[in-house]
């Protein structure tokens, strides 16, 4: 099977079921989920053999593209409304997940606790892929803004991975033979702070060149992928020295925007949401094509017990997130289940421990794939039934906003 056709039997089928999805009232991403696990290697094997070497960078591209639209709807005056609250779901929520992770996974897989905390690494970071455009949803339509809701969840969403990711780093350096090292405790912060520090210097520079320099809005998009492509590049070439999150200036870097110039932010936004139809499927049709379904199906049972227990945990941990804010309690609930699907961060180091030759390799690899299985979706189809029920409605004028837009 050459490129091309894999590429078009791809989109052809994950529109074609995705489309069946959204007549049913399920996210169209499961359907490109199911499509990835029949076309993939281990089923009908009709993906080429090119495009599963290239998987990880195009579902890192995919990523950038929601992470970049992600920031360029994000209004900073809003999210200061929530203050503690939004800084708490940065790393609280991943914290309770990853300690439920060592709970059960020692008493539960009988795994040792190192392996355990590994697990927990890779399963704790909510998905910005299933999250993102659910919560630009609702700045469109107006739900929950009143108080700052989506652009909280969106906010915690991005920073949470890159807490988590450094946190897997370490500790699987531990496992391979090294040892654990303090220096995780500054490393955390100052890849915030650095990743946040260079997306807004570059986005200040960003927004005076095109107001100096007039553009058409194709070439701003390319430039700004380009730039967001640079931000990952850099943390490649100097995180063996610097820890820095590319991720972060990814959604900084467009947030700058939004606050510096407004209209422009909002016409890029339009372009980066055709971006990501594209972008969307090959995502879940790739993260679908990395199932192995009949080791799965064998060693299914506990270990989506474990799953399910652990979102008890991280649901647990973004209720104290906002247990003192002034969110009322269904607006908390809420934030509950809108923070619960996993699938990009799952899908990018799910498959490491595996690759480094750790015993644990194997379970984390199909709690990993498992966990996409059962959360985005079910994450998913609970935000999108449960935010006209549970949210704030939009104002009179946040509606008449809408319509005219539409």
């Amino acid at each position: 099977m050459d490129f091309l056709t894999s590429l078009a039997i791809i989109c052809l089928s994950a529109l074609l079921l995705g489309s069946i999805c959204s007549k049913i009232r399920i996210p169209p991403l499961l359907g490109m989920l199911i499509i990835g696990i029949i076309l993939g290697p281990y089923v009908l094997d009709l993906i080429a053999p090119s495009i599963i070497q290239i998987s990880a960078d195009l579902r890192k591209l995919a990523l950038i593209i929601i992470l970049t639209r992600a920031g360029l709807n994000l209004n900073l005056k809003d999210l200061k409304k929530n203050g503690s609250s939004a800084v708490l779901l940065c790393f609280v929520p991943a914290t309770a997940e990853i300690l439920g992770y060592l709970l059960l996974g020692t008493l539960i897989l009988n795994l040792p606790a190192l392996d355990s905390a590994i697990l927990g690494c890779v399963m704790a970071a909510v998905s910005p892929a299933v999250v993102v455009p659910r919560m630009l949803k609702l700045k469109e339509t107006g739900y929950g803004t009143d108080k700052g809701i989506p652009d909280m969840i969106m906010t915690g969403a991005s920073a949470d991975d890159v807490f988590v990711i450094v946190l897997f780093t370490s500790l699987t350096a531990m496992a391979t033979g090294g040892t654990f090292s303090w220096n995780i405790v500054w490393q955390i912060p100052l890849s915030i702070f650095l990743g946040i520090g260079v997306g807004i210097a570059i986005g200040l520079l960003f927004v005076l060149f095109v107001k100096k320099f007039h553009m058409r809005d194709s070439v701003k998009v390319i430039l700004i992928l380009s730039i967001a492509f640079l931000f990952v590049a850099l943390e490649n070439f100097i995180s063996a020295w610097v820890p820095y999150s590319g991720l972060l200036s990814v959604i900084s870097f467009g947030a700058v925007i939004f606050a510096k110039h407004e209209i422009c932010a909002k016409r890029l936004s339009g372009k980066f949401s055709k971006l990501w139809i594209f972008a969307e499927i090959l995502l879940f049709v790739l993260v679908g094509a990395e199932v192995n379904i009949q080791y799965a199906l064998q060693n299914c049972g506990l270990i989506v017990c474990v799953i399910l227990l652990a979102l008890l945990f991280r649901m647990l941990g973004v209720f104290l997130c906002v247990a003192f804010s002034k969110l009322n309690l269904k607006e908390r609930l809420f934030c509950m289940i809108s923070y619960t699907p996993k699938a990009t961060v799952q899908a990018a180091i799910g498959a490491l421990p595996l690759a480094m030759g750790l015993a644990c390799g194997q379970i984390i690899l199909t709690a990993a794939v498992l966990a996409i299985l059962i959360s985005a979706p079910i994450g998913a189809f609970l935000t999108d039934l449960s935010y006209k029920k549970l949210l704030s409605p939009p104002s009179r004028i946040q509606q008449e906003t809408f319509f005219s837009e539409n």
